[in-house]
């Protein structure tokens, strides 16, 4: 007898109808996964010793300003207002000095812009690379470049490589987990495993326009039966896949149901758990903005980051934008940078306390950076030749500024850093060789940087 008196008929019928709710990590796990004995979400030793566990990635959608923010150019202030030798698609541009001061700041001495305030109060702690460079100045193309290494063919995301190489450290979580994805520039490819084994592309948590506050994942909880009933039904159901994976011995979509259907019945009683921020102090909540509506929306992504790999997520990408501003720059920039600088510094200053820092490597930026010459009067366009990202923890060097755009910010010129450069970095730092982090498909041992990626050990602590 089970707890409810349910028959086999019952179970049954109960799962044809509304089975649905085990599966609500529906594409995050479903299509094809791993036989129970060797789930590819098992943790996996890295190739040598990793410097970092964990990935939070702030991906600012839509390119900010390089020559706003992080990367100071003093002549290009002087330069203001001269016609620009470089226009590009633009004939008869300016130059256009910042609209904001820099100053040096911590004892490191790193130039941040005053957009920043509160994250200069971390200089200390950041890698700042001044000299990144993508292939396109074409959002589509660069944003599915900085995250899959590929804006031509559907690959596999960051993230995904990162949960194939070492798997993840909690059985109850998703791996990987997308906080408020675009649904543009590629869409789910941004997040998704491709022809990784799709236990690896991440568990999607709201969408781009919608608060965070109101996001929440499907069918989390089952009206019809309590856990143990749960329990028994699921059991029933994954009898039968065995059955049916024992007589057919190779079959990747039973295979990925089983394992999905677990994973889905462990998380109803994680993951709403994790996701309950009424659970910290007041005094965190405010370190992290969210008594202050300009900030408490990226502020509880943030806070829900910290959350996701303390509780042993493996990669968690938050996304913020639009910051693509051909015009209105002094007043989209300022929006912008005011509801994510708080909440950045909250957690820099959270992970610290918390230990986590040093196993956390902490990624800022977009696809791509913008003009020094002006657009529409006040706005800047696309620039893919130099840009702007930085890191922290995870065993990068911090307090230091890593390569060089020229005087005016148009090009990288001194250490340029290609993204194949950066994703084959990354993977260094979580212990993964770029080289040796393939999958055979198509008839080729496929990898993250494609047949390019050098490690710019100039950035390693």
């Amino acid at each position: 007898m089970n707890p409810r008196g349910l028959s086999r008929r019952d179970l049954l019928k109960s799962a044809s109808s509304g089975f649905g709710y085990l599966a609500f990590a529906s594409l995050s796990t479903m299509a094809a996964g791993a036989e129970p004995k060797r789930s590819p979400l098992a943790p996996k030793a890295p190739h040598f010793r990793a410097r970092a566990r964990h990935v939070i990635f702030l991906c600012m959608n839509g390119a900010p300003s390089h020559v706003d923010t992080f990367d100071h150019k003093p002549k290009l202030a002087v330069a203001d207002g001269q016609l620009s030798d470089r226009p590009g698609r633009i004939p008869g541009a300016k130059l256009m000095g910042s609209p904001w001061r820099f100053r040096p700041r911590g004892e490191s001495g790193l130039w941040v812009s005053e957009l920043f305030p509160e994250v200069a109060a971390h200089a200390d702690e950041l890698c700042v690379i001044r000299s990144m460079h993508t292939d396109l100045p074409a959002h589509p193309e660069a944003y599915l470049m900085l995250h899959t290494g590929s804006s031509q063919f559907i690959r596999p995301s960051l993230g995904a490589w990162t949960l194939y190489g070492l798997g993840t450290e909690s059985d109850d979580l998703p791996g990987f987990i997308a906080v408020k994805p675009t649904g543009r520039n590629g869409g789910a490819q941004n997040y998704g495993s491709a022809f990784l084994p799709a236990a690896c592309q991440a568990t999607r948590i709201g969408t781009e326009g919608q608060p965070i506050g109101q996001a929440r994942v499907g069918n989390i909880r089952n009206p019809q039966l309590q856990p143990a009933a749960q329990r028994l039904q699921l059991d029933l159901v994954q009898s039968m896949n065995r059955g049916l994976l024992e007589r057919e011995r190779v079959h990747p979509g039973v295979e990925g149901v089983i394992a999905s259907y677990e994973l889905a019945f462990r998380m109803q009683g994680k993951l709403p758990t994790v996701m309950d921020l009424a659970r910290e102090s007041a005094a965190t909540q405010r370190l992290y903005g969210l008594n202050d509506p300009s900030t408490a929306d990226f502020g509880r992504q943030c806070l829900l980051a910290r959350r996701f790999i303390e509780a042993g997520v493996r990669f968690v990408e938050l996304t913020h934008g639009d910051w693509d501003q051909h015009r209105g720059l002094k007043a989209g920039h300022a929006r912008n940078a005011r509801a994510v600088d708080r909440p950045i510094a909250g957690l820099l200053t959270d992970l610290r306390a918390r230990g986590l820092l040093e196993e956390t490597l902490v990624i800022w930026g977009g696809e791509f950076g913008r003009t020094p010459h002006g657009q529409n009067s006040d706005g800047r366009d696309h620039n893919n030749k130099g840009f702007t990202l930085w890191l922290a923890g995870g065993g990068v060097r911090p307090g230091v500024a890593y390569g060089q755009t020229d005087d005016l910010g148009y090009e990288a010129v001194e250490n340029p850093m290609h993204v194949h450069d950066l994703h084959a970095t990354i993977l260094h730092l979580l212990g993964l060789d770029h080289q040796r982090l393939t999958y055979r498909y198509a008839g080729r041992d496929l990898r993250l940087t494609d047949v390019k990626g050098v490690v710019h050990r100039g950035i390693l602590a």
